[in-house]
């Protein structure tokens, strides 16, 4: 049946009865939604078109209706030939011809004339594929980003005509088997050797793996499909001196014929949780020698002599942040990225949550009489809305937090790219305990929701054909990748703490580089703590008045100031534990000691951004008038989804407000009580909601998530399809029955005879 998004499909013939009158009831317009996350009514448009492109593509190579069955090599293998036919598909359809022209003298990072990856187009279909991940995606994703920020000009002009044209195929050598996070203490070595020494003429780089420890471990792409690596390694200059970490080009396979180059060794890391149809590699250097310009140049240079040198002069402030701000804009793609896999799988779950029905309904006799359903939908369940509806409202909030996030950076890596020195480094820093916090935040949030929206699916969620499995298993990874999330919090609070250094300084000059930070929020309410009180914990300056009802609970103002002071008392009590606990233990000790505190600290800043954003982006289309793709319907809804999602979190931590008394225990039922009206309020806008995301069912690949709601035929034909069932003999005998099932049912291997009663095995255990 086809998917009534698709360009020139009608709408399906039968639509699930339940999911029929969830639509017919649902507040507002989800077109107008899908138009605003889009962009404009033409983007959605173009954004359709171009899937139907994947959908509807002749050569059936995008398919995914056999994907459940597959080994991973054919997964891995079948995943290549999809991303080669999505290259010609850009290629035919002109994708990035008009790159060279549209980029100005003035743009500090240059996109070259037909490159396509970093179109919308490009990342439209490569979403739609929904065969994630492709083994090339490091390429795009690190790659070439790597190249177009830290290379100089004359190594751009030789590289990215390569990558344009896929001759090159790159992925980022970071991580190593035996240290990850703490790039400090990497082992891989550059050292440089000079013409006079044996070298090549101008000089060479001896790439080099001195341990097993050293061998990079993890990086997605190296494993069997890049034939070159971003390495990062420790920089030995001309005088023997240790420069750092630095970026070097390395070539790992021959662009001829693809077969490994001498002194490399690299190979894929082995069957993960999910992310299968990844080539995670390893990658071992013997002395690999590479020319000097190998190393990216842009902010810092080694001569044919070996003298090391900084562009510009200075203490390399520009490469550190530049370097900083690449790592975290995969950070921020990946906190962008969580909005979706979250609003799928509750797209998922909430159809499926419409359409299943379970126990009856106390007027059941009466409705059994009209020949109405006298069974209850699951969704209208509390417990069920409870598990459910924040969830969404989180996709929504995490959308509207990871735009902010990924336009800030751009702005910030453009400026320092073209050499401006407004960026400084409490800018940078912020920028990193930002990214850091949401995150360590956003992913485990998403991670665990996903999991949670799976088990509100009952048994059938535990199928792979519910499409929630599969999209657990590759998110899994997000929690992990660009930074432990267990360990990124620690980041979020150095930098914070600095601020809360500055208030309690009092300087007025200190404080104004805090203005254009997102943790600007932060200084009134620490500048009435600080000072004010020694008691701890911290108690707010803010609070629900002792008179508060259930309406002082859905100002959203209100909310987000109580989500502010939360973090300020939190992030002071980190403060005073360290200095009182480094008189009695050592600052490594007080810094361990005070991990836990750090995480819901961290938790409670991210909590607020998420929320402030969403407030702000609502704001904004309010402004907006009717230039706004939303309507007040569509605002009224997304609202209440804000609303929810606050008080969800106020209940789900409510320890924290608690214990900074913003909050009494007397509160606790009218906090209660306005998230229950706001359920209420929100349920009929469930299925709209979801809707809105415009998610095809190619894209969600779920039998349970299917947009006109046939779920038992779609299980059913799922089961059918199963190799175990279709490789079946005549008369359905399974495939084990002659190797084995018939030794026990007819051969009688399984029979009982008793002791010395004919043949058999005697039963007594002293016989074995």
């Amino acid at each position: 049946m086809s998917d009534p998004r698709e360009p020139n499909s009608l709408p399906p013939k039968t639509v699930d009865p339940s999911l029929a009158a969830e639509r017919l009831a649902t507040p507002f317009t989800p077109l107008k939604i899908t138009n605003f996350l889009d962009g404009s009514p033409q983007l959605t448009d173009r954004r359709r078109k171009l899937e139907a492109l994947i959908i509807r593509d002749p050569s059936g190579v995008f398919s995914n209706e056999d994907n459940n069955y597959m080994g991973r090599t054919e997964r891995h293998t079948r995943s290549i030939a999809k991303f080669v036919r999505l290259v010609e598909l850009c290629r035919s359809a002109g994708v990035g011809a008009d790159n060279g022209r549209n980029c100005t003298q003035k743009s500090a990072v240059q996109h070259i004339e037909g490159e396509i990856i970093h179109t919308p187009e490009f990342l439209t279909l490569a979403a739609t594929i929904s065969d994630d991940p492709m083994p090339t995606s490091l390429h795009w994703v690190m790659f070439v980003p790597n190249i177009m920020t830290l290379c100089d000009a004359q190594q751009q002009a030789l590289w990215l005509p390569l990558c344009r044209d896929w001759k090159m195929i790159g992925c980022y050598a970071q991580t190593e088997l035996g240290h990850g996070s703490n790039i400090r203490a990497l082992e891989t070595t550059a050292t440089f050797l000079k013409e006079s020494e044996g070298a090549a003429p101008g000089g060479e780089w001896i790439i080099h793996s001195p341990t097993l420890t050293s061998t990079k471990f993890w990086p997605g792409t190296l494993g069997k499909t890049a034939n070159h690596a971003m390495v990062i390694a420790r920089l030995i200059d001309g005088s023997g001196r240790d420069r750092g970490i630095h970026n070097f080009v390395v070539p790992l396979r021959s662009m001829e014929d693809h077969t490994l180059l001498p002194g490399v060794d690299t190979g894929d890391i082995g069957p993960k949780i999910g992310y299968n149809n990844m080539d995670n590699g390893w990658a071992s250097f013997d002395n690999v020698r590479i020319p000097r310009r190998n190393m990216a140049m842009r902010f810092a240079t080694v001569d044919e002599e070996g003298k090391y040198g900084r562009i510009g002069g200075g203490d390399g402030d520009a490469a550190s942040k530049v370097a900083y701000i690449t790592m975290m804009q995969v950070r921020a793609y990946i906190i962008h990225s969580s909005n979706e896999a979250l609003a799928m799988a509750c797209t998922i779950a909430i159809r499926y949550s419409c359409i299943r029905r379970q126990g009856y309904d106390a007027d059941a006799e009466k409705k059994r009489n009209s020949n109405a359903p006298n069974e209850v939908q699951v969704l209208d369940y509390r417990q069920q809305q409870y598990r459910l509806l924040p969830l969404l409202a989180a996709s929504y909030a995490i959308f509207f937090t990871g735009k902010h996030v990924l336009t800030r950076l751009k702005d910030i890596e453009s400026q320092l790219v073209s050499g401006s020195t407004a960026i400084t480094k409490t800018i940078v820093g912020d920028i990193h305990a930002t990214t850091s916090a949401l995150k360590s935040y956003a992913t485990t949030f998403t991670a665990d929701g996903i999991e949670d929206c799976r088990k509100a699916c009952g048994g059938h969620g535990f199928l792979v054909a519910s499409g929630l499995v599969e999209l657990s298993q590759t998110y899994l990874q997000s929690c992990t990748v660009e930074g432990d999330n267990h360990m990124l919090p620690q980041q979020v609070i150095k930098v914070l703490l600095k601020l809360v250094g500055a208030v309690q300084s009092g300087d007025a000059e200190l404080l104004k580089e805090y203005e254009p930070t997102d943790m600007n929020y932060l200084i009134k309410p620490l500048q009435d703590l600080v000072g004010s009180t020694s008691s701890q914990p911290t108690k707010s300056s803010f609070a629900f008045p002792t008179s508060a009802a259930e309406t002082d609970f859905l100002d959203v103002s209100t909310l987000l100031r109580v989500f502010q002071h939360r973090t300020a008392c939190l992030l002071l009590d980190v403060a005073v534990n360290l200095q009182s606990a480094m008189t009695t233990s050592t600052p490594q000790q007080a810094w361990n000691d005070s991990l836990l505190l750090m995480a819901r600290t961290s938790r409670a800043h991210a909590c607020y951004l998420l929320l402030r954003d969403f407030a702000n982006g609502l704001n904004d289309e309010r402004s907006n008038g009717s230039s706004s793709c939303l309507g007040k319907e569509e605002i009224g809804a997304l609202t209440q989804c804000l609303t929810l999602l606050a008080l969800y979190w106020m209940d789900q931590h409510l320890e924290d407000f608690l214990q900074i008394e913003a909050l009494k225990p007397k509160h606790i039922p009218y906090l209660r009580k306005a998230l229950l009206g706001v359920l209420t309020s929100l349920r009929p806008s469930a299925v709209g909601l979801c809707d809105a995301r415009d998610f095809s069912d190619f894209r969600l690949k779920s039998s349970l998530g299917k947009y006109d709601g046939d779920v038992y035929p779609a299980i059913m034909e799922s089961a059918r399809k199963d190799p175990l069932n279709i490789r079946s003999k005549e008369g359905g005998v399974g495939l084990g029955y002659e190797a084995g099932l018939k030794k026990l049912i007819v051969g009688g291997v399984g029979e009982y005879h008793g002791q010395g009663k004919g043949r058999g095995v005697s039963g007594t255990m002293s016989r074995l």
